[in-house]
Protein backbone atom coordinates (compact mmCIF):
# COMPACT_ATOMS: atom_id res chain seq x y z
CA UNK A 1 0.00 0.00 0.00
CA UNK A 2 1.60 3.42 -0.55
CA UNK A 3 1.58 6.02 0.86
CA UNK A 4 -0.92 8.08 -1.40
CA UNK A 5 -3.41 5.64 -0.25
CA UNK A 6 -3.40 6.27 3.27
CA UNK A 7 -5.71 8.32 5.93
CA UNK A 8 -3.50 11.72 6.85
CA UNK A 9 -1.65 10.92 9.70
CA UNK A 10 -4.07 12.90 12.09
CA UNK A 11 -5.86 9.60 11.65
CA UNK A 12 -3.79 6.65 11.70
CA UNK A 13 -0.31 5.77 13.51
CA UNK A 14 3.09 7.07 11.80
CA UNK A 15 5.08 3.46 10.25
CA UNK A 16 8.57 3.77 11.56
CA UNK A 17 10.50 0.76 10.08
CA UNK A 18 13.86 -0.20 11.88
CA UNK A 19 15.78 -3.04 12.21
CA UNK A 20 14.50 -6.06 14.85
CA UNK A 21 17.52 -6.38 16.94
CA UNK A 22 16.90 -4.82 20.15
CA UNK A 23 18.93 -2.43 19.99
CA UNK A 24 17.59 -1.25 17.26
CA UNK A 25 14.18 -1.30 18.48
CA UNK A 26 15.32 0.96 21.73
CA UNK A 27 16.11 3.76 19.05
CA UNK A 28 12.80 3.25 17.20
CA UNK A 29 11.05 3.52 20.70
CA UNK A 30 13.42 6.58 21.10
CA UNK A 31 11.99 8.32 17.89
CA UNK A 32 8.36 7.04 18.92
CA UNK A 33 8.57 9.07 22.37
CA UNK A 34 10.06 11.81 20.69
CA UNK A 35 7.31 12.15 18.28
CA UNK A 36 4.79 11.69 20.68
CA UNK A 37 5.90 14.45 22.69
CA UNK A 38 5.72 16.64 19.77
CA UNK A 39 2.52 15.02 18.68
CA UNK A 40 0.55 14.65 21.86
CA UNK A 41 -3.05 14.03 20.25
CA UNK A 42 -1.54 11.84 17.63
CA UNK A 43 -1.82 8.18 17.55
CA UNK A 44 0.59 6.50 19.06
CA UNK A 45 3.51 5.20 16.01
CA UNK A 46 3.45 1.57 15.30
CA UNK A 47 7.17 -0.09 14.88
CA UNK A 48 8.14 -2.25 12.00
CA UNK A 49 10.90 -4.35 12.31
CA UNK A 50 12.44 -5.57 9.09
CA UNK A 51 15.22 -7.91 8.90
CA UNK A 52 18.07 -6.43 6.97
CA UNK A 53 20.67 -8.42 5.08
CA UNK A 54 23.21 -7.25 7.60
CA UNK A 55 21.24 -9.43 9.96
CA UNK A 56 20.85 -12.28 7.73
CA UNK A 57 24.50 -12.74 7.32
CA UNK A 58 26.07 -13.33 10.77
CA UNK A 59 29.18 -15.55 9.55
CA UNK A 60 31.16 -13.06 7.60
CA UNK A 61 32.87 -9.90 8.20
CA UNK A 62 30.73 -6.95 6.25
CA UNK A 63 33.24 -5.39 4.27
CA UNK A 64 33.40 -9.25 2.70
CA UNK A 65 29.46 -8.93 1.32
CA UNK A 66 29.06 -5.17 1.00
CA UNK A 67 29.39 -2.78 4.12
CA UNK A 68 27.41 -1.41 6.62
CA UNK A 69 24.80 0.02 4.43
CA UNK A 70 23.28 -4.09 3.79
CA UNK A 71 21.95 -2.68 7.41
CA UNK A 72 19.75 -0.59 5.53
CA UNK A 73 19.45 -1.75 2.36
CA UNK A 74 15.50 -3.39 2.84
CA UNK A 75 14.11 -0.94 5.54
CA UNK A 76 15.44 1.49 2.47
CA UNK A 77 13.15 -0.11 0.17
CA UNK A 78 9.85 -0.37 2.33
CA UNK A 79 10.58 3.15 2.81
CA UNK A 80 10.46 3.67 -1.49
CA UNK A 81 8.05 1.49 -1.63
CA UNK A 82 5.46 3.35 0.90
CA UNK A 83 5.40 -0.11 3.24
CA UNK A 84 6.63 2.51 6.38
CA UNK A 85 6.68 6.43 6.58
CA UNK A 86 9.90 6.68 8.01
CA UNK A 87 12.87 4.86 9.25
CA UNK A 88 14.78 4.49 12.33
CA UNK A 89 18.52 4.30 11.72
CA UNK A 90 21.97 4.35 13.46
CA UNK A 91 22.97 6.92 11.35
CA UNK A 92 26.97 5.28 11.23
CA UNK A 93 24.96 2.70 9.27
CA UNK A 94 23.68 5.00 6.37
CA UNK A 95 25.59 4.70 3.35
CA UNK A 96 27.26 7.96 2.02
CA UNK A 97 25.34 8.58 -0.31
CA UNK A 98 21.32 7.68 0.12
CA UNK A 99 19.49 6.39 -2.19
CA UNK A 100 17.48 9.09 -4.91
CA UNK A 101 14.15 10.28 -3.31
CA UNK A 102 14.96 9.87 0.70
CA UNK A 103 16.61 12.28 3.09
CA UNK A 104 17.66 11.97 6.26
CA UNK A 105 14.79 14.46 7.81
CA UNK A 106 15.82 14.56 11.71
CA UNK A 107 18.19 13.25 14.20
CA UNK A 108 17.94 12.72 17.93
CA UNK A 109 20.25 14.61 20.14
CA UNK A 110 23.52 12.61 20.56
CA UNK A 111 24.41 9.73 22.84
CA UNK A 112 28.27 9.21 23.83
CA UNK A 113 29.86 9.00 20.68
CA UNK A 114 33.20 6.89 22.12
CA UNK A 115 34.07 3.33 21.87
CA UNK A 116 34.08 1.18 24.57
CA UNK A 117 36.80 -1.41 26.04
CA UNK A 118 34.59 -4.34 27.38
CA UNK A 119 37.50 -6.54 29.34
CA UNK A 120 37.17 -8.73 32.36
CA UNK A 121 40.70 -7.91 32.95
CA UNK A 122 41.82 -4.30 31.75
CA UNK A 123 40.13 -1.17 31.47
CA UNK A 124 42.30 0.41 28.64
CA UNK A 125 44.17 -1.31 25.39
CA UNK A 126 47.60 -0.99 27.42
CA UNK A 127 46.43 -3.05 30.28
CA UNK A 128 44.97 -5.91 28.06
CA UNK A 129 47.23 -9.15 28.34
CA UNK A 130 50.02 -9.79 25.50
CA UNK A 131 48.31 -12.28 22.72
CA UNK A 132 45.38 -11.30 24.22
CA UNK A 133 42.41 -12.15 22.05
CA UNK A 134 40.12 -9.08 20.86
CA UNK A 135 36.94 -9.78 18.99
CA UNK A 136 36.01 -6.88 16.63
CA UNK A 137 34.25 -7.15 12.71
CA UNK A 138 35.21 -3.35 12.61
CA UNK A 139 38.42 -2.20 10.06
CA UNK A 140 38.62 1.24 11.74
CA UNK A 141 38.48 -0.59 15.42
CA UNK A 142 41.40 -3.07 14.05
CA UNK A 143 43.46 -0.80 12.55
CA UNK A 144 43.11 2.01 15.75
CA UNK A 145 44.08 -1.36 17.96
CA UNK A 146 46.94 -2.40 15.94
CA UNK A 147 48.51 0.88 15.81
CA UNK A 148 48.78 0.87 19.96
CA UNK A 149 48.88 -2.83 20.46
CA UNK A 150 49.96 -4.90 17.53
CA UNK A 151 50.91 -7.87 19.59
CA UNK A 152 47.21 -8.26 20.13
CA UNK A 153 45.02 -10.65 18.23
CA UNK A 154 42.49 -9.45 16.55
CA UNK A 155 39.73 -11.44 15.30
CA UNK A 156 36.02 -11.26 13.82
CA UNK A 157 33.00 -11.35 15.72
CA UNK A 158 29.47 -10.14 14.65
CA UNK A 159 26.39 -10.60 16.59
CA UNK A 160 24.49 -7.98 18.44
CA UNK A 161 25.52 -6.35 21.71
CA UNK A 162 24.41 -9.14 24.09
CA UNK A 163 25.70 -11.63 22.02
CA UNK A 164 29.38 -10.07 21.51
CA UNK A 165 28.91 -9.14 25.57
CA UNK A 166 28.69 -12.92 25.98
CA UNK A 167 31.25 -14.05 23.91
CA UNK A 168 33.67 -11.53 26.68
CA UNK A 169 32.00 -13.07 29.71
CA UNK A 170 32.45 -16.93 28.41
CA UNK A 171 35.78 -16.20 27.77
CA UNK A 172 35.58 -16.92 24.00
CA UNK A 173 37.38 -13.32 23.85
CA UNK A 174 39.69 -11.22 25.98
CA UNK A 175 38.29 -7.88 24.95
CA UNK A 176 35.80 -6.33 22.72
CA UNK A 177 35.19 -2.58 21.40
CA UNK A 178 31.14 -1.58 21.48
CA UNK A 179 29.74 1.63 20.41
CA UNK A 180 29.22 3.60 24.24
CA UNK A 181 25.71 4.77 22.38
CA UNK A 182 24.31 1.43 21.95
CA UNK A 183 25.70 -0.07 25.57
CA UNK A 184 23.94 2.75 26.96
CA UNK A 185 20.61 2.47 25.03
CA UNK A 186 20.79 -1.17 25.62
CA UNK A 187 20.97 -0.65 29.62
CA UNK A 188 24.59 -2.72 29.05
CA UNK A 189 27.23 -0.23 30.38
CA UNK A 190 28.06 -1.14 33.43
CA UNK A 191 31.39 -2.89 32.80
CA UNK A 192 32.56 -0.27 29.40
CA UNK A 193 35.42 1.51 29.63
CA UNK A 194 35.26 4.72 26.98
CA UNK A 195 37.79 5.81 24.96
CA UNK A 196 38.79 9.31 24.70
CA UNK A 197 37.26 10.58 21.00
CA UNK A 198 41.09 12.17 20.50
CA UNK A 199 42.66 8.97 20.87
CA UNK A 200 40.51 6.24 19.36
CA UNK A 201 38.19 8.37 16.60
CA UNK A 202 34.80 6.92 16.17
CA UNK A 203 32.62 5.78 13.01
CA UNK A 204 31.26 9.09 11.45
CA UNK A 205 27.71 9.51 13.01
CA UNK A 206 28.13 6.97 16.31
CA UNK A 207 25.98 7.06 18.53
CA UNK A 208 23.28 9.72 16.40
CA UNK A 209 19.80 8.20 15.55
CA UNK A 210 18.68 9.39 12.32
CA UNK A 211 15.12 9.45 11.00
CA UNK A 212 15.30 8.69 7.56
CA UNK A 213 12.11 10.08 5.05
CA UNK A 214 10.63 10.73 1.69
CA UNK A 215 11.76 13.34 0.09
CA UNK A 216 8.33 14.11 -1.20
CA UNK A 217 6.49 12.90 1.86
CA UNK A 218 5.14 16.73 2.68
CA UNK A 219 3.16 15.17 5.56
CA UNK A 220 5.59 13.29 7.08
CA UNK A 221 8.47 15.55 6.98
CA UNK A 222 6.54 18.30 8.67
CA UNK A 223 5.26 15.49 11.16
CA UNK A 224 8.75 14.92 12.05
CA UNK A 225 10.62 18.25 11.75
CA UNK A 226 9.99 19.10 15.53
CA UNK A 227 11.85 16.12 16.66
CA UNK A 228 15.08 17.42 14.90
CA UNK A 229 18.04 18.12 17.03
CA UNK A 230 19.49 21.04 14.83
CA UNK A 231 23.42 20.89 16.96
CA UNK A 232 23.19 17.07 15.73
CA UNK A 233 22.26 17.26 12.65
CA UNK A 234 24.77 19.55 11.91
CA UNK A 235 27.58 17.29 13.30
CA UNK A 236 26.42 14.50 11.04
CA UNK A 237 26.24 16.91 8.39
CA UNK A 238 30.10 17.63 8.86
CA UNK A 239 30.87 13.84 9.60
CA UNK A 240 28.85 12.73 6.50
CA UNK A 241 31.18 15.45 4.32
CA UNK A 242 34.36 14.04 5.66
CA UNK A 243 33.19 10.46 4.26
CA UNK A 244 31.67 11.79 1.09
CA UNK A 245 35.18 13.53 -0.38
CA UNK A 246 37.34 10.80 0.88
CA UNK A 247 35.07 8.16 -0.63
CA UNK A 248 37.13 5.43 0.59
CA UNK A 249 36.00 1.34 -0.02
CA UNK A 250 34.12 -0.44 2.81
CA UNK A 251 37.56 -2.03 3.37
CA UNK A 252 39.00 1.21 4.04
CA UNK A 253 39.96 2.51 7.81
CA UNK A 254 37.98 6.11 8.12
CA UNK A 255 36.98 7.69 11.05
CA UNK A 256 35.55 11.45 11.50
CA UNK A 257 33.65 13.10 14.32
CA UNK A 258 32.65 16.77 15.07
CA UNK A 259 31.73 18.83 17.91
CA UNK A 260 30.36 21.59 19.07
CA UNK A 261 31.83 24.26 21.89
CA UNK A 262 31.30 28.02 22.67
CA UNK A 263 29.80 28.49 19.67
CA UNK A 264 33.10 26.39 17.59
CA UNK A 265 32.84 23.50 15.41
CA UNK A 266 36.09 21.02 15.78
CA UNK A 267 36.35 18.29 12.69
CA UNK A 268 38.32 15.05 13.32
CA UNK A 269 39.02 12.79 10.84
CA UNK A 270 41.29 9.86 9.99
CA UNK A 271 42.23 7.13 7.65
CA UNK A 272 44.60 4.05 8.24
CA UNK A 273 46.16 2.19 6.32
CA UNK A 274 44.07 -1.74 7.04
CA UNK A 275 47.44 -3.86 6.45
CA UNK A 276 49.05 -1.28 9.56
CA UNK A 277 51.02 0.69 7.34
CA UNK A 278 49.99 4.08 9.01
CA UNK A 279 47.12 6.21 10.26
CA UNK A 280 46.87 9.88 8.61
CA UNK A 281 44.83 12.33 10.70
CA UNK A 282 43.37 15.87 10.12
CA UNK A 283 41.49 18.47 12.37
CA UNK A 284 39.96 21.67 12.01
CA UNK A 285 37.84 23.72 13.46
CA UNK A 286 35.55 27.11 12.88
CA UNK A 287 32.95 29.51 14.27
CA UNK A 288 29.68 27.98 13.79
CA UNK A 289 26.53 30.32 13.89
CA UNK A 290 23.10 29.28 16.02
CA UNK A 291 21.37 27.48 14.63
CA UNK A 292 24.72 25.70 12.92
CA UNK A 293 25.36 26.46 9.72
CA UNK A 294 27.01 25.50 6.71
CA UNK A 295 28.45 22.76 9.13
CA UNK A 296 29.75 20.10 5.68
CA UNK A 297 32.22 22.98 4.15
CA UNK A 298 34.39 22.13 6.90
CA UNK A 299 33.80 18.66 7.12
CA UNK A 300 34.57 18.48 3.27
CA UNK A 301 37.95 20.68 4.05
CA UNK A 302 38.75 17.57 6.61
CA UNK A 303 38.35 15.19 3.96
CA UNK A 304 40.38 17.16 1.24
CA UNK A 305 43.12 16.82 3.66
CA UNK A 306 43.26 13.52 4.29
CA UNK A 307 42.82 12.68 0.86
CA UNK A 308 45.89 14.82 0.02
CA UNK A 309 47.84 12.79 2.47
CA UNK A 310 46.95 9.33 2.52
CA UNK A 311 48.38 7.26 -0.72
CA UNK A 312 45.64 6.93 -3.38
CA UNK A 313 45.72 3.33 -2.98
CA UNK A 314 44.38 3.30 0.38
CA UNK A 315 41.47 4.89 -0.08
CA UNK A 316 40.75 2.83 -3.76
CA UNK A 317 41.49 -0.66 -1.83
Amino acid sequence: MSGSTLPPLEERPLRIGTRGSPLALAQAHLVSGALAAAHPQAPPAEIVPIVTTGDRIADRPLADVGGKGLFAKEIEAALLAGAIDCAAHSAKDLETVLPSGLTVAAVLPREDPRDALIAPAARTLAELPRGARLGTASARRRALVRAVRPDLRIDPIRGNVGTRLGKVASGAFDATLLAMAGLIRAGRAGDAAPLAVEDFLPSAGQGIVAIQCRIDDAAVLGHIAPVDHAETMAVLGAERAVLAVLDGSCRTPIAAHAGIENGRMTVRGLVADPGGGGIWRHSESGPIGDPPGDAAALGRSVGHALKAAAPPAILAA
